[in-house]
């Protein structure tokens, strides 16, 4: 019997009625004849009873804190709460299952508090279980570690638990059950003629995922990726198939029930809440970059979309590291000119390389909307230009009609 791996997350277990959602694609699945492995977040966001978020408030409210290693077993109680009460769910319709927490599957990890790597997943325990024909219900956003403490994977964690788990099972595929019904051209909230795309390359969906897109993790899609096994990301609340990642021909050609269409652009993405630093060099100093990046490295301040030149430096960072980024290199000699409040706009898609235009009508885009572009880079498979936050919904709209991802 092939071995399929579902992934839940906090919407989907959120409720009695979600639940019964999740019932359903589970019995859906066993009918079919698959072995189950299923991984479970905490349920709801933020402001629910048991969410990650809400666990955090415990120990935060009135300033209080703790030890890294302590915080990881308060977060890792989120997942136990939902295994079991979806294991409970199951057994009351008649379908064994059993749970097990992330060490308990076999999930190995460094011991990295709050931001754990896998190190190797065992797989006796789960494999021991399904030929015992339980559902395996596992915690999600955890492991254990060589002294056998608990430890948590960091954001995206429940969706790399799934895909690593996946890859040591050699499981047929993942499917991540989420809120949206699959993966858009378009945050739907933003764009509203945004529209499922039936079948993505790995490599678009993990630029998607790093650029903003919040569907599914890039840790997760990697490691996927790297074992050949195909994800599926559905929508936990209709039976719609949504988005098939895979980079088999053969798979995407039937996926799309005809030949794979060679699209240019896969979707327009973004991340909020970055400010723009631009550092001139003084006369006769050569060293300015290195300066600037030692400067910043030391002082553990997150850098991106650097724009390098023989005069100096542009680069942004996370709006809340701007007065620090600020202050840092006003200790080392320079005054930097700052842009705060921005956004950065991605433009997705594997088939852009190497054809020519594609920059020319982002441009054209912008400019008909009268949107400055105040830093652009590139890549193989992404291009990326930097707006004011004021004109980030207008950019992504305007972009999404111009390379017709509507269609």
């Amino acid at each position: 019997m092939p071995i399929l791996v579902q992934k839940y997350g906090g919407t989907s277990l959120s409720s009695e009625q979600t639940r019964g959602f999740v019932l359903r694609h589970i019995a859906r699945e066993r009918q079919r004849s698959y072995q189950l492995v299923v991984v479970v977040s905490a349920m709801g966001r933020r402001g629910d009873p048991y969410a990650t978020d809400t666990l955090l408030a415990l120990v935060h409210n009135k300033g209080g804190t703790i030890p890294q290693r302590e915080r990881d077993l308060l977060l890792g109680c989120g997942e136990i709460i939902s295994a079991v009460t979806l294991c409970s769910l199951l057994r009351a319709e008649g379908i064994p299952s059993v749970v097990l927490t992330g060490g308990g599957a076999g999930i190995l990890t460094d011991s990295q508090f709050g931001r754990a790597r896998i190190l190797t997943v065992k797989t006796d325990k789960v494999l021991q279980l399904l030929q015992q024909n339980q559902v395996v219900i596992v915690t999600g956003f955890q492991g254990i570690d060589e002294k056998g403490d608990l430890t948590t994977l960091g954001r995206g964690g429940s969706d790399t638990s799934a895909t690593a788990l996946a890859a040591a099972l050699r499981a047929e595929r993942v499917d991540i059950y989420t809120d949206v019904n699959g993966i858009l051209t378009a945050d739907p909230r933003i764009v509203e003629d945004a529209r499922p795309i039936p079948v993505v390359g790995y490599a678009e969906i993990c630029n998607m995922a790093r650029q903003g897109a919040k569907v599914i993790h890039p840790r997760a899609v990697e490691i996927a990726q790297q074992s050949h096994i195909p994800i599926r990301v559905r929508s936990t609340f209709s039976e719609e198939e949504g988005t098939l990642v895979t980079d088999q021909a053969d798979v995407l050609a039937a996926a799309s029930g005809s030949s794979v269409k060679d699209r240019q652009v896969t979707g327009v993405t973004h991340v909020s809440g970055v400010t723009q630093i631009t550092v001139t060099a003084h006369k006769g100093d050569n060293d300015v970059q290195l300066n600037v990046f030692h400067a910043m490295a030391k002082h553990q301040i997150s850098v991106d979309f650097i724009n390098v030149t023989p005069g100096g430096a542009t680069y942004t960072v996370f709006d809340e590291d701007a007065d620090a980024a600020v202050e840092v290199l006003q200790s080392i000699g320079y005054e930097p000119f700052v842009v705060k409040g921005c956004a950065k706009v991605s433009i997705i898609g594997g088939g852009m390389n190497g054809v020519p235009g594609i920059m020319a009508s982002i441009v054209e885009a912008l400019t008909k909307r009268g949107i400055p572009i105040l830093q652009s880079a590139d890549s193989n498979t992404t291009i990326w230009v930097l707006v004011r936050e004021e004109n980030m919904v207008e950019a992504q709209r305007s972009l999404h009609a111009q390379f017709n991802l509507h269609e």
